[in-house]
């Protein structure tokens, strides 16, 4: 089993990362702020304005550790990684299926982001009950919407069906949140118009990131998907697998961070534009939460072994490169259990 590695986070504007020996060091303003052996990371994630040596580079490109560089607000801007591994019979495969027949695998996937949404709402509503029904209602119509996706026949309706259980759980995800200075009106992106569609997006970043890393580790295309339609420069096979990981993953680091208190409105900056960015501060907090929940350690449904959240989107990576070299008859996606 894959080992799961730290990923290094450079938050603060005009930092210097280099390499001295076999460790990678970061220094501000001339000062040395932090050190870590380069065997123990899996990636490097920059934020702004960070400068990178061409020594770490190229060390980073040898040892298959992967550098993302991502604007303040967390938009994707570049990376830095080595030769893709895997071969290319696997590739044709995936171009293959993913040309001829989409369709199977994109209903595992929509079929677990729907059984995976509705857990968050389950769970919200074992706890702390369902005053005015928002829950059940939305759980009705999700249930509904994921037995039609079993048996869909068009991409375009499975996409209708995707975003139509999506509508539901974003309905009540304003109820899911319990604090009244944090409300969330609706999903917003490009740019986030409020604190919990900040803190969605930057996770969600993050987390295709994370998946990303995890296709290219077993030498699958990220850019050719089976959900999402081709576009350059969209990952769309990165985005397909992050759908499975949404709920578990991101939006309940999100809704844990506001729940307890972790962030407040004063983490938060409003751009001339409308838009909604955490501050320097706020990211760290929100980097630290994600990094404990990948820590995480569930049992995971199809492998019936424990293991750490954060090696789940490899495990699935692994499982679904098996289905495509056809030694698995079909993908088994990744249910929240």
């Amino acid at each position: 089993m894959k080992k799961l590695l730290n990923t290094l986070y450079v938050t603060t504007e005009g930092a210097w990362v280099h390499k001295d020996g076999a460790n990678v060091v970061v220094r501000i303003e001339g000062e040395e702020r932090g050190r870590a052996p380069l065997h123990l990371l899996g990636a490097i994630v920059c934020f702004g304005q960070v400068g990178v040596s061409p020594q770490l580079m190229h060390g980073c490109a040898e040892a298959g550790v992967c550098i993302t560089f991502l604007g303040y607000s967390g938009r994707f801007l570049a990376r830095v990684e080595g030769p893709m591994s895997g071969n290319v019979l696997l590739r044709r495969a995936q171009h293959s299926q993913s040309r001829e027949t989409p369709l199977p695998v994109a209903r595992a996937m929509v079929t677990a982001k729907i059984v995976n949404q509705r857990a968050v709402l389950r769970r919200h509503k074992r706890d702390y009950g369902d005053a005015d029904g928002c829950l059940k209602e939305a759980d009705a119509r999700m249930t509904r919407a994921a037995r039609l996706v079993l048996d869909a026949q068009d991409g375009d309706l499975l996409r209708g069906l995707e975003g139509e259980a999506a509508k539901a759980y974003l309905g009540c995800f304003n109820v899911l949140i319990r604090v009244p200075d944090m409300v969330f009106e609706g999903r917003t992106r490009r740019p986030p118009m409020d604190a919990p569609n900040a803190v969605l997006s930057f996770l969600y970043t993050l987390l295709t990131a994370d998946c990303r890393a995890a296709l290219e580790t077993v030498g699958l295309d990220p850019q050719m998907g089976f959900l999402h339609r081709d576009r350059p420069g969209r990952p769309s096979l990165a985005l397909d697998l992050m759908e499975e990981f949404r709920a578990p993953v991101a939006d309940r680091v999100c809704l844990s961070l506001l729940n307890r208190g972790q962030l407040r409105p004063n983490d938060f900056r409003k751009e001339e534009t409308g838009a909604v960015l955490l501050t320097e501060e706020a990211r760290k907090t929100v980097l630290g939460a994600w990094q404990d929940r990948k820590r995480t350690v569930l049992r995971h449904a199809f492998l019936g072994e424990k293991l750490p959240l954060g090696l789940c989107p490899h495990v699935q990576a692994q499982l679904l490169a098996r289905h495509l070299r056809g030694d698995l008859e079909a993908y088994p996606s990744f249910v929240w259990v």
